[in-house]
């Protein structure tokens, strides 16, 4: 397929997922009460006023908190539209802002209006998500850039990448010296093969086996060659995890995007917050600061005033602008020094398409957690690319696709697992997380036995019973349950059964190797449920985190319980299909996981009967008949 071809299907895919995604976005906002979507995570209801004023470009703001629902997820996110109204007066009277930050329950909403809208005197304020169209219409133009691209870089890299020409390798004998004695077989090779593309290579990362610590080790020899490098992925907490690691290194890494989506321990390596420790800072601090004190003076003309006094209110609003426009000019001089300093730049797929400055060029672009992404939002970083490196998994979390048509269509599938079999690849072979009883079925189902331990993984059992265990909960009851207010799956019997075994399954005086404990499932609504079960418990000096599996890709604990929900009668399994999101639940123990579910609900998939089975013959199964009576 040629590229005119290809990027005009990719297109049609994208706008048939805009359309499903505004659909139902719609649709969830006209069927639903402002309750229920408060309940749901579309809106913010009720809201408390915390604070008002001006900021950046003299734009109103107003930071509000939600009183209820505040442990419940939600759709909101920085950057994104907002609609404000009043519950009693209903939507018609709404104003759109967008939402500028957002700091666990509180929220900033900016308005692009001269003055704070009049909506927040009233009472019974609600703030309710919007569907944004500016992402779709910005992947869009870059994927038409891309389709037109001739006789320049990136026209190469895009007929590499959909398997028009051929990569193209070349040795580096400075890589191939400085081989790094504390990395692996498979991650040196891996090192290596960055080094050596010229154009596009793939790092096959399964859990456990150390893709971040290779990332890293890469990026330091290709900085001490004076390379720049930009690295991307689909989210912020794999970005920061990234940085972290870099900074560690005594890399210049620059975090970009919106600030309060970067972890407050990198707030000093985003664009503002190097700005905020320049010595420049303190002239542009105090330009704002009496540009602020202008238009406070202004505004006391603000009711009714002669002419003199408008000429006045007039001279101070045009001296405040000045200020800042001369604040701004400064702030954007420095901001462009950052840019071009740093070693390499970070930030999520989306950030570094709209963040970074218009001539800013890279020798490498990264993308981690390549796997997880939706191919449109790949190619935004990939227009800067001089070469190109995709990292992840395509046997983890696959990216969101709300539209049936587009997914039949192939929008699910990512571009990496499209240049798999053309572009150079190198599997990392040895996971440093899991024992080998955790290790043993994932690696047989999804990665053909090619995985292997490391010696230290062979220690690591729990003192207090097998590395692995199902528990069946067969004819027992535990019947799920489907909310019609969050529209998710619980299963009361699976909960009340953890909370009422939890002592029994990790007994404190055989079990102090196990530290941590993630208890996970792949429904919100068990969460939920389990979050409530839990709430006020004691564990002892054992850390409990309870999340959904999604949530829970990247991280680890000594001991993961997955709690799997499903049990009917019409034996329906539901997402539980996406075998790879097994995987990821499966993957994050290193000590002890523990399984609980219904057979007779679960069999009738083939991953599942064989996991069962597996279990049965290796006698890590028990029924909870047998564990409990």
């Amino acid at each position: 397929m040629d590229a005119e071809a290809y990027f005009s299907k990719l297109s049609v895919l994208h706008s048939e997922e805009r359309e499903e995604e505004e659909k139902q976005f719609a649709t969830a906002l006209t069927s639903l009460s402002v309750q229920q979507q408060a309940a749901t995570g579309l809106c913010w209801h009720p809201l408390q006023i915390v604070e008002t004023g001006y900021g950046f470009g003299d734009y109103p703001f107003v930071w509000v908190e939600r009183t209820k629902h505040r442990d419940s997820p939600h759709s909101f996110s920085p950057g994104k539209p907002v609609r404000i109204f009043s519950a009693s007066q209903g939507d018609e009277e709404a104003v759109t802002g967008v939402l500028d930050a957002l700091r666990d329950n509180r929220a900033k909403i900016v308005f692009f209006r001269d003055e704070i809208p009049d909506i927040l005197d009233e009472g019974r304020l609600v703030m309710q998500a919007q569907f944004d169209a500016l992402a779709y219409k910005r992947c869009n133009e870059a994927l038409e850039e891309i389709k037109n691209a001739r006789n320049c870089r990136l026209a190469q890299l895009r007929d590499v990448l959909i398997g028009k020409q051929n990569a193209d390798t070349r040795p580096n004998e400075l890589f191939g010296h400085a081989m790094d004695a504390r990395l692996n077989s498979s991650q040196n090779q891996a090192v290596q093969c960055i080094a050596e593309t010229r154009d596009v290579a793939v790092i096959h990362g399964p859990p456990g086996t150390g893709k971040t610590t290779t990332l890293v080790s890469a990026a330091v020899q290709i900085c001490r060659q004076d390379g720049r490098i930009l690295l991307s992925a689909p989210s912020n907490a794999a970005v920061d995890h990234l940085c972290s690691n870099l900074l560690a290194k005594g890399l210049n890494v620059l975090r970009i995007g919106n600030p309060v989506r970067v972890s407050e321990q990198l707030e000093s390596i985003t664009v503002e917050g190097k700005i905020r420790n320049s010595p420049e800072f303190s002239v542009i601090r105090e330009a704002r600061k009496q540009a602020d004190a202008y238009r406070t003076m202004a505004l006391k003309y603000k009711r009714s005033f002669g002419a003199a006094e408008r000429e006045q209110r007039n001279l101070l609003l045009k001296e405040a602008k000045s200020l800042l426009r001369d604040a701004n000019q400064l702030e954007k001089t420095l901001s462009d020094a950052v840019f071009h300093s740093a070693d390499v730049v970070c930030g999520t797929l989306m950030a570094v398409h709209t963040h970074l400055p218009k001539d800013l060029e890279f020798d490498f672009v990264f993308i981690d957690e390549a796997a997880q992404a939706l191919e449109p939002l790949c190619w935004l970083p990939i227009i800067r690319a001089e070469r190109l490196i995709l990292a992840g998994d395509p046997f983890q979390l696959p990216p969101t696709v709300k539209s049936q048509k587009a997914a039949k269509g192939g929008l699910g599938i990512t571009l990496m697992e499209k240049v798999l079999n053309h572009v150079p690849t190198v599997l990392l072979d040895v996971q440093y997380r899991m024992n080998p009883h955790i290790m043993a079925f994932p690696n047989r189902w999804f990665y053909e036995g090619k995985l292997r331990g490391h010696e230290s993984t062979f220690a690591r059992y729990p003192k207090n019973g097998s590395g692995l265990l199902f528990i069946d909960t067969a004819g027992a009851s535990y019947e799920e349950e489907f909310s019609t207010e969050t529209q998710s799956i619980s299963n009361p019997g699976e909960a009340a059964f953890l909370h009422a075994h939890w002592n029994t399954l990790f007994p404190a005086e055989t079990g102090n190797d196990i530290a941590s404990i993630a208890l996970i499932s792949p429904y919100n609504e068990q969460v939920r449920l389990l979050t409530d079960q839990f709430e006020g418990e004691s564990t002892g000096n054992r850390k409990i985190r309870i999340r959904t599996i999604d949530s829970f890709q990247g991280q680890e604990s000594d001991c993961v319980i997955i709690s799997l929900v499903r049990s009917n009668e019409r034996r329906e399994i539901g997402f539980l299909r996406d075998y790879r999101r097994m995987n990821v639940a499966m993957t994050r123990a290193r000590y002890q996981l523990i399984m609980l579910g219904d057979s007779a609900t679960l069999t009738v998939d083939p991953f599942y009967d064989t996991l069962i089975n597996w279990c049965i013959q290796e006698d890590m199964y028990r029924s909870v008949w047998e564990m409990f009576g």
